[in-house]
């Protein structure tokens, strides 16, 4: 695991959308796993506008996202197939056939979960995986507790998962769907690169319990430490509460593959 601490959350999501940008240009045929929520937006507003400026080609590129809210047609406001359809698919080059989320709406959710696990693998897997952090450490919709080896697969979402999303739905935790389809911890961590983004003081707990703490189930984000190549972005305030501070920023400085990219 290798720890950028940015200035700002503005930094830290160009920084973000700058990894996504190189991974398209040096491989075309990327195989993308994407993720949700207010951080990405702002860097798929970025990888949006970098596509216009630098004429960035989604035309060959893969994506996979994270998860889908069980019970929400591809239409609806609040699904994840409409987010990305805003933020990001209808911005870029990107063949529908290529993106991919999973069918919140299907008869057979249980098949849905092994069909998409299924189509991931035979994509060739996924080169690099966008991910966010939820207040309770859930990555994808991998809550506390969920197996670490676990593939994409039906979950009851937490309490404080609802909480936390309720502000999409009208602030009405009752209408917050409270299923989900999800990729699993284990096929995350399958993925070739991983690239963790959060921002934040509401999250500098839960981050120093990922990034320090030890790997439990508990803390599904702790998985990450067993990744090979995980490059985890924070900004001032998600970082505040790490007590290896020193060790990163010494790391920043002297690590030549970190070097060269907070360089570029």
């Amino acid at each position: 695991m290798k720890i950028v601490i940015c200035s700002d959350a503005a930094q830290t999501r160009r920084l973000a959308a700058q990894v996504l940008a190189q991974q398209v240009k040096s491989k075309p045929t990327s195989v993308l796993g994407l993720a949700t929520g207010r951080t990405m937006e702002a860097i798929y507003a970025q990888m949006a506008e970098t596509a216009q400026q630098q004429a960035l080609d989604f035309s060959r590129v893969t994506t996979f996202n994270l998860d889908e809210y069980i019970g929400l047609t591809a239409d609806h406001p609040q699904s994840y197939r409409y987010y990305m359809q805003t933020h990001l698919f209808q911005r870029i080059n990107i063949p529908a056939a290529n993106t991919h989320v999973p069918d919140g709406a299907a008869a057979d959710v249980e098949a849905e979960a092994q069909s998409y696990e299924g189509r991931i693998s035979q994509a060739g897997g996924i080169d690099l995986q966008l991910l966010g952090l939820g207040e309770n450490g859930h990555i994808g919709f991998n809550e506390p507790l969920s197996a670490l080896n676990s593939r994409t697969h039906v979950v009851t979402l937490a309490q404080a998962t609802l909480k936390q999303n309720a502000g999409m739905f009208n602030n009405d935790m009752e209408q917050v769907p409270a299923r989900a389809l999800t990729m699993g911890t284990g096929t995350i961590l399958d993925s070739r690169e991983a690239l963790l983004v959060v921002t934040g003081e509401a999250k500098a707990d839960i981050v120093a319990r990922v990034i320090e703490g030890p790997v439990s189930a508990l803390v599904p984000g702790s998985a990450l430490q067993l990744h090979p190549h995980c490059l985890v972005l924070l900004d001032e305030a998600a970082a505040s509460r790490l007590t290896q501070r020193e060790a990163i920023l010494w790391q920043m400085q002297h690590d030549l593959e970190l070097r060269t990219f907070l360089s570029a």
